[in-house]
């Protein structure tokens, strides 16, 4: 079963909103997804609240950072949104349950400062040896300076860029109605759901 973590002490990055998202696409493949917040504003947990009982189910989990359980028997895949200011003990019990590990940010100097002392951080951890981290980034036009800053960062560091995703209305629309990209038509997204190919090959079935 694999567990995605979504992770980044910078606030505001887009956490809440990769993590819906990547959840709503396990669940347009037709697994048993978990969304759990270990958040204290609980925004994915909200999200859910939102999510129209039409809409492809997606289970709802709410976690103590501190003691992160198993998830319930029959769960296939489970996304983790973690809270702003994830360091020391409450990272590692993140790792503990991680696979994957996406990292989401914007191209604004303090997101990457902040972004790259966690991403050291996550690369003195022994655990992180073993579980794949790969960056996204967030909110950010591809044909920028500030990307090709991204892009040199995530170079330097060794971390993979998968992809950069634009700044667009959909998300926020969708999020207000508890549903993600993969939840209406294509032709509607289209644009958003090519930036998020290199994402989804990344996270597998």
């Amino acid at each position: 079963m694999p567990v995605i973590v979504v992770a980044n002490p910078k606030g505001g990055v887009g956490k809440s909103t990769l993590s819906t998202n990547i959840a709503g696409y396990y669940a347009s493949r037709g697994h048993a997804v978990m969304l759990g917040d270990v958040d204290v504003q609980q925004s994915s947990r909200l999200w859910l609240q939102l999510r129209p009982p039409q809409a492809r189910p997606i289970q709802s989990w709410a976690v103590d950072a501190d003691a992160i359980a198993k998830p319930p028997k029959g769960v296939t895949h489970v996304v983790l949104d973690t809270p702003a200011g994830l360091h020391g003990k409450r990272l590692r019990e993140v790792l503990k349950r991680a696979d994957r590990i996406v990292v989401p940010l914007q191209a604004s100097v303090f997101d990457v400062f902040a972004t790259r002392a966690f991403l050291d951080e996550l690369a003195a951890s022994r655990k992180a040896d073993d579980v794949p981290v790969a960056l996204v980034g967030m909110r950010v036009h591809a044909n920028t300076l500030s990307a090709d800053k991204l892009r040199a960062m995530a170079d330097q560091l060794g971390w993979p860029l998968l992809t950069m995703l634009r700044d667009t209305q959909n998300y926020v629309h969708l999020a207000a109605s508890g549903l993600t990209l993969f939840d209406v038509a294509k032709g509607k997204v289209e644009r958003d759901l090519e930036q998020w190919g290199p994402l989804v090959a990344w996270l597998g079935e």
